[in-house]
């Protein structure tokens, strides 16, 4: 399914700038002046350049080989051709790119001009994510989108022109306004265009978005009364499971569907925690500790990075935030709230292999309280989510944090 090679690397590089915020997002990302976009490249290629020499610092495998690249934000189409050269001139200088190597750029409908989609095709980008989120104009603009649907699809067209066809559409259930009527189609839209991948994304509204103060406080600018209720979008989202799959669309994440063979080959690195490098603007980084012969038989120590989400200070030379050396017991929790992310559920066996049966078996006990809850299910081989347990997914995953205290208990139980 992966298409991943274990001893190669995936590259995420941050690119914050929009040009417009919408009204849901709390992402580190805004409209910034097009003066700063030259500044941040330069950052950004400066940090390509020190990797190598922070990782050997930091005791860290940073392998050489790459074989998924992602540029997310933000708008990564909004920087200028000459930029976005310079980008992967860099990438491929300090990196080697596989020959299959999926490459990812995230791109909003008509903010895509016809220079910057040409240097994307000459840069070897082969994928391409559009931010549609509705194909209905009245709910995207009062989102803060800036398309309507039938430029959605002249981009959709130019894409395909340009020899990148493997296309993700992302949709959010409960805009402001959406209705039953609408929701469907804009499916059935999606379903028609031909994609071969979509990312169907519940609302979650925070307090830090312009749309989460005016739902707190109350006010109208931004619709918030219009928002459906979450059974409502808990329905939504059921029904995209059953509109996407009856086109061919199959779900293999919560929020992601595809044809065969068109799964996000990046997102699937950071679900099956293989190792990644995060550079730009609020990303993070996930690498293994360098193989320590005193404990080839333990699972490696993963080193978590993350990087500021203040724009001056990370063009001036900010550090990262927050690193953090992941113990056996850490990675393990990890391992099943992000496993079980995929419909393919968590492997029992292979988690036994990799961090031992006692532990395992304190996260078992907390399988076995999901499963009578009717949020997991379980054969004994594989743990998924039910379909409740998918829409419940961030409170079954919190039930996992904390395995290291169970672990200690049931060891104790062992010693007895």
């Amino acid at each position: 399914m992966t298409g991943l090679r274990d001893d190669a690397l995936g590259l995420y590089l941050s690119i914050p700038f929009c040009r417009s915020k919408c009204t849901y997002c709390n992402f580190a990302s805004g409209v910034y002046p097009a003066s700063e976009h030259a500044r941040y490249v330069d950052r950004v290629i400066q940090d390509l350049g020190a990797a190598g020499q922070w990782a050997d610092q930091m005791g860290l495998e940073l392998p050489r080989s790459v074989d998924t690249v992602y540029l997310g934000g933000g708008t990564p189409s909004l920087l200028a051709p000459e930029l976005l050269d310079r980008l992967f001139a860099a990438m491929r200088e300090q990196f080697a790119f596989d020959p299959d190597a999926e490459i990812t750029v995230e791109c909003a409908p008509a903010q895509l001009a016809d220079s910057t989609l040409a240097a994307l095709a000459a840069s070897g980008v082969n994928r391409v994510s559009l931010g549609v989120q509705s194909f209905i104009d009245t709910e995207a603009h009062s989102s803060g989108r800036l398309h309507n649907r039938t430029i959605v699809a002249e981009d959709i067209r130019r894409l395909r022109a340009a020899g990148i066809a493997n296309l993700n559409v992302d949709l959010i259930a409960g805009l402001a306004g959406q209705t039953f009527a609408s929701w469907d189609e804009s499916l059935k839209i999606l379903v028609d265009s031909g994609v071969p991948h979509a990312s169907v994304y519940m609302l979650e509204v925070d307090e830090d978005s312009r749309l989460g103060r005016e739902m707190l406080s109350g006010g109208a600018r931004y619709h918030a009364e219009l928002v459906p209720s979450d059974d409502s979008i808990a329905q939504m989202y059921g029904r995209a499971i059953e509109m996407l799959a009856a086109a061919g669309l199959i779900q293999y994440e919560i929020s992601n569907f595809c044809r065969p063979g068109f799964a996000s080959r990046h997102n699937l690195r950071y679900w099956q925690r293989r190792p990644y490098l995060g550079l730009g603007l609020d990303a993070s980084s996930m690498l293994h500790a360098v193989a320590d012969e005193a404990r080839a038989s333990a699972p490696p120590y993963v080193l978590r990075s993350t990087t500021t989400d203040d724009l001056t200070a990370f063009l001036e030379g900010a550090q990262p935030v927050e690193t953090a050396w992941l113990s056996a017991a850490r990675q393990h929790e990890e391992a099943w709230f992000v496993g079980l992310r995929l419909n393919a559920g968590v492997k029992v066996a292979a988690l036994k292999r990799e961090f031992g049966p006692v532990m395992v078996a304190a996260a078992m006990e907390v399988v076995k309280r999901q499963v009578e809850s009717g949020l997991l299910t379980s054969s004994g081989k594989t743990v998924r989510l039910t379909a409740e347990g998918q829409l419940l997914s961030n409170e079954v995953f919190q039930e996992f944090l904390g395995l290291e205290m169970e672990t200690a208990t049931a060891e104790s139980k062992t010693e007895k």
